[in-house]
């Protein structure tokens, strides 16, 4: 349901009111490893964080003021920390969340970043895009939704093989698939329901797209209401998961300008301040919308190494109305995670003096308590003369870092 025009206009003249003051209290609903950045980035603002999530020890709890550990889907537990702390915003890391309550509490005068609706809107993949190419009319894959493994192999057939099937909702890229066949579809099926979080019981089944490169386009919207861009990113990813990025992803004019159109269109429509991470396929000539995040994006960690202000700055600067002058980035930059290979609750690492010995490298250790095959557990970061050399820097550098995992 899209806002009504009294609606919008009062959320947009409360998006236009600058703070003027600090220290702001800033509450983060999620406290993964992004949600460390943004934490790490409002304390430099000088901002009180107070970090929210399902388990405690979540990354952005080790370094914010105060950690709250609640059922971030039920809506009573959700209303009542925010009204006890009455923070200056409250900025949604995650999907799994009761953003009915988030509506809520916007009625009462509470910011929600970037809005309730547009976090309603993008925590399920269905919404977001029936959207875009419904009522935006976003060029995006062929797709169709089904919500039992019967109707999916009714869905699957006219789409042409192979297909994409994926939750509705879930976390990263878990519980996608890639299907070459037919035969493939109830474990597909499987996959996907294992992997859902919230209770939709449906998927999103696509069109596979022979696409020549991915990227995600950081589309940063301030409090009155214009638009900035960061270069674009492009990325590679592996079981719906992402794998590596780089930056600046090379692109022609005339795919960065229907790329930057249709970020603009699909962000104004949902409103809000702060960063949100528009995801595109470049097919050809063609650029093809895939997917929105109204947050800081994981392929966007190279921006703490590439860009003047991080993805994570951007985001607090436009959340809290203050100024972004310039986006510089570097020549290039690239980024390779560290993933765990097996189940844990004790990790440490080793190999951080061969990885940082690497001219222009950062590593990042997320602090995640458990491991589990595929989870991401840091990040290599680099700069370099051109993209290979980044990347290979940034390869090198992850692949001497070593984990430790303990029963």
């Amino acid at each position: 349901m899209r806002a009504s025009g009294v609606e919008r206009g009062s959320i947009h003249a409360a998006l236009k009111k600058a703070m003027t003051t600090f220290p702001a209290t800033v509450m983060l609903l999620g406290s993964g490893e992004l949600g460390k950045e943004v934490a790490i980035a409002a304390q430099r603002l000088g901002c009180r964080v107070i970090a929210c999530d399902r388990y405690a020890g979540a990354p952005a709890m080790q370094v914010a003021d105060l950690a709250e550990v609640l059922p971030m889907t039920e809506p009573e537990a959700l209303l009542e920390v925010v009204r006890r702390h009455r923070p200056s915003v409250v900025i949604p890391e995650i999907e799994a969340l009761a953003v009915n309550a988030l509506a809520e509490l916007e009625d009462e005068g509470i910011t929600v970043i970037p809005t309730a609706r547009a976090t309603a809107v993008t925590m399920n993949r269905d919404r977001i895009r029936d959207l875009a190419s419904a009522e935006l009319e976003l060029r995006t894959a062929r797709f169709a939704y089904a919500s039992s493994a019967e109707d999916l192999h009714n869905a699957a057939e006219p789409l042409g093989w192979p297909v994409v099937v994926k939750p509705v909702m879930s976390s990263s890229g878990k519980g996608q698939s890639v299907v070459k066949s037919a035969e493939d579809l109830d474990q597909a099926w499987e996959a996907a329901m294992a992997n859902a979080r919230g209770t939709s019981n449906q998927v999103i089944v696509e069109e596979f797209l022979h696409f020549d490169q991915e990227i995600t386009l950081l589309t940063i919207r301030q409090r009155d209401g214009s638009t900035l861009f960061c270069p674009p990113i492009g990325h590679e990813q592996a079981n719906g998961d992402y794998q590596c990025s780089w930056q600046p992803a090379q692109l022609s004019e005339e795919q960065l300008h229907k790329a930057q159109t249709m970020a603009r269109t699909v962000t104004d429509n949902l409103g809000g301040a702060g960063l949100f991470g528009v995801e595109f396929f470049l097919c050809g000539d063609e650029v093809i919308f895939s997917e929105l995040s109204p947050r800081p994006h994981d392929t966007g960690l190279v921006t703490l190494i590439s860009q003047n202000l991080s993805e994570f700055e951007l985001h607090l600067r436009a959340v809290l109305g203050l100024p972004i002058p310039t986006i510089r980035c570097a020549t290039a930059a690239a980024s390779r995670v560290i993933l765990a290979d097996r189940h844990g609750s004790r990790v440490s690492f080793s190999g951080l003096e061969s990885a940082l010995s690497e001219p222009d490298t950062q590593v990042l250790l997320f602090g995640k308590e458990e491991a589990r095959p595929g989870r991401r557990m840091g990040v290599a970061l680099a700069c370099g003369d051109h993209r290979a050399d980044a990347q290979a820097k940034a390869d090198r550098s992850a692949a001497a870092v070593t984990l430790q995992i303990e029963a």
